[in-house]
Order: C-alpha cells, then structure tokens, then sequence
C-alpha cells in the first residue's frame, strides 16, 4: 500500500525535503494514518505523521474536514494544551501533516499504577487548561461565533436530526424519541462556553515517561458546555481504563475551577452517544448491527465498538428518564446448527494465523474477520428466534408509553449484544464509569 503521487508529491514540496519512507499506521478510525519519514539536503531525517482520507467526509457530516482540525490545532499551539504542531493542509486532498510525537496511545499498555495515575493527571491538566481558555480568544472562524453552550447545543440537536434523517424517509423512531429529550431538556447553565474536543480521553491522547506528548484527533471538537467534554471521557475511559475515575473528576475541578454537575453529565452522555448514533445513518432494510458497522475500516472493530455505543446510549436514555433497568430473559435457542463446525474450524485457522502475521494491519485485518465470523456464526444458531422476539416485542408497545419504549429498547440492544458477546469479549461488561 502507498500514497497517492499527489499527496507524496505535496509532502516533498511542503518540507522541502525527499519523502523517504510511507508506511500506513494501525489508528485513525475514520481517517488513515501514516507514518511518514522525509530526507533534507543536508541528510538530515525527519520523522512526520499524516492524517489522510482517500474519501473525504460528505459535507455537513459530524466529522471536520482536516482543515478545520488543523486550524484548532493551530489555534491551541502557543496555549497550556499540549498539541502536535502542524506543517501544513493539502489545499484538495483531505490531508494533513505534522511533526510525529514520541509515545504510546492506549492507556491500558502501562502497567506501573504510579505511572497510570501520572499520566491520568497530566491529561486532566490539560483538559481543564482547554476548558480555561476563552474562545473568543482563539483563531477559530470556522467554528462560528461563540454563544450560550445552550444554544450550541440546540443547534447541534438540529444537525442531529438532518444528518439521521435519510432522504425521502422518515427519522428512525429511537432517535426521534432520544433527540426530542434532548432537544426538551438541555440544561439551565449560563456558565462560560468552552471549546469542547469531543471524544476526549484515553486513546486520543499520546503519553510516554509519565506524561502527555500530545492530545490528538480533534474532528468532533466544538463550542459547548464543559461537562460535555467530562461526559466524552467517561465514554472514553469505557473503552480503555482511566484509573479511577471519581479521583480524576477532583483533579479536574480543583484545575479548571468547574464543579462536576452529574445531572449535566448524564444528559451530555446521551447527547455524545447521539452524536455518534446520527454520523453514519443506517441504510433502508440492512440490517440494525451490520448498519452500525458500515463506514468504519476495520468492520469487525466496527460492529464491536458500535454495539457497545448502542447499549450506553440505551443505558444513558433509562438514566436521564429515570427507568431502572433489569436483565431481559432471552428466547430459547439451539445449541448449534449444521453450519457451526464451519464457523469453529474457520475461527481455529484464524487463531493459528494471526501470531504468525507480522504486518500489524494485516492483523488487525485478520482479527477484524474473526470477528465477523463469530458474530454470523450466533446469528446463524439464534438470529431468526431473536428476530420473532422483536416483533412480538414491537407490537406491545403503546403509542406514549416512553417507560414501555425504553424498556423495549433494551430487551433489543441485549439480544443484540448476546448474539456479538464472543466478538466483544470484555467491552461486553463494560458500562458508564461512577461519577463519585
């Protein structure tokens, strides 16, 4: 795999130096990432890193465009927040380069709990020296002029419904229900807006010897209140670990001077996972699980990740409208079906090949196909008596009855998250960290 000619091309005239070395990164859900080495005259190595988009993002999508996440970036070089400095945008292509910066990505990789906490705590410093910064103050045009956090909120509540609502269509009901919550219940603050990375926490930060090198990928980043950005880390540290997150929640408000408002949390939580559940609208008569999955590289991280976003939203929908929540009894199944000593032998090659396979995204790629495999393999032993369970479901819920609705929608996403719980492995026991 190699760089188009034109974005290696831009690369030698933008550094003026001799592009080297390409190589593309395990990272960057929704864009490619590169490692990229480049040679001056003098014979001089320099080591840079490329966010690159061979499709670019259609236009009013979640995601920024690289330019405008490089103008945040450039916006927040010269402030507390610890950034990687940008060199240059392609003025066509959806590419962006900067310097590489030294260090490790996810945060379960360090070991030492000491170290684990300093590296948590350095991170917590530099999301509340974002959320000191006035953006009034910063170089930000394309975010648009900075208002009330409630009024950023409504307008993205709006985004939402455009971007959910397919052409010629109607709004899938779940979301409907969700955003009109949202949209009835943003919260009374009148405190200071923020600019809000978005997606922030674990994983979206670089750290090595104890501290943050960088905080990285701000394509969801926005103006708002600051307890969207906590509800974003809490998401985050669901995904990867975080310490413990209350002791995080006390750094945080002895440096920024923001006090953590749990009722704005929880909303802001919904509000992030619809966020994410209206970027990738699921297409008419395809399946709910293998809809979520569509538009990410790496599909069978993608129906892993996105059920896992699936369940927290239902679990932040049931908090925000107070309903309780209690394990559904599931239909009963067979144990297995003609195919499934396929689908067992199929999975046992997978498992002797991946340690032999050097290329990291040739396995990440074989990984993502066992996956795949162990997800059809359930929808092809329970699929159809899970799927009859929905429709008797579906016809006892009462028009208005929202405890009912919710109550349906869990007993749904739970069936949906047996038939991918040998795919998930641990993220299935994953849910919303405490708040104190």
């Amino acid at each position: 795999m190699s760089l188009p000619d034109s974005v290696s091309a831009w690369i030698a005239d933008v550094t003026g130096a001799e592009l080297t070395d390409a190589q593309r990164v395990p990272g960057g859900a929704s864009r490619e990432a590169w490692f990229v080495d480049v040679t001056g005259p003098d014979g001089a190595a320099r080591p840079l890193f490329l966010r690159y988009d061979p499709e670019p993002k259609p236009a009013g999508g979640l995601f920024h465009p690289l330019r405008i996440e490089a103008e945040i970036l450039m916006a927040l070089q010269d402030t507390d927040v610890t950034v990687p400095r940008t060199i240059a945008v392609h003025p066509i292509e959806e590419a962006m380069l900067s310097e590489r910066v030294a260090g490790q990505t996810w945060f379960y990789r360090i070991t030492d709990p000491d170290e684990q906490v300093r590296v948590a705590r350095d991170f917590i410093g530099n999301l509340a020296a974002l959320h000191r910064l006035d953006p009034r103050d910063l170089e930000l045009p394309s975010l648009g002029p900075v208002r009330s956090a409630r009024d950023h909120a409504l307008e993205e509540i709006a985004n939402m419904r455009r971007r959910a609502t397919p052409p010629s269509s109607e709004l899938d009901p779940m979301l409907h229900f969700a955003l009109d919550w949202l949209e009835r219940n943003v919260p009374d603050y009148d405190g200071p807006t923020v600019l809000v990375q978005g997606d922030t926490g674990p994983g979206n930060f670089m750290y090595a010897d104890g501290r943050v090198t960088a905080v990285v990928d701000w394509e969801l980043a926005h103006l708002g209140d600051p307890m969207d950005d906590i509800a974003w880390l809490s998401l985050r540290t669901v995904q990867d670990t975080f310490t413990h997150f209350p002791d995080r929640l006390t750094d945080y408000e002895e440096l920024s001077g923001n006090k953590i408002d749990e009722t704005r949390v929880w909303y802001y939580r919904l509000f992030a996972e619809m966020r994410l559940a209206t970027a990738r609208p699921a297409p008419e008569g395809v399946n709910r699980v293998v809809a979520s999955a569509l538009g990410y590289d790496d599909v069978g991280n993608g129906l892993i990740y996105s059920m896992l976003h699936r369940r927290l939203l239902i679990e932040a929908l049931a908090h925000v409208v107070g309903l309780e929540l209690e394990p559904p009894g599931l239909p009963p199944v067979p144990e297995s079906t003609d195919q499934t000593a396929l689908y067992d032998s199929a999975l046992r090659s997978l498992s002797q090949m991946v340690p032999r396979i050097d290329d990291p995204l040739a396995s990440r790629q074989a990984k993502a196909l066992a996956r795949m495999l162990k997800y059809l393999k359930e929808v092809d032993r329970a699929g159809s008596a899970f799927a009859a369970a929905d429709r008797e479901d579906a016809a006892g819920v009462q028009r208005g009855d929202d405890a009912a609705y919710v109550r349906y929608l869990w007993r749904q996403v739970q069936r949906d998250d047996y038939l991918l719980r040998e795919a998930s492995g641990a993220l299935r026991e994953r849910t919303w960290p405490p708040l104190s």
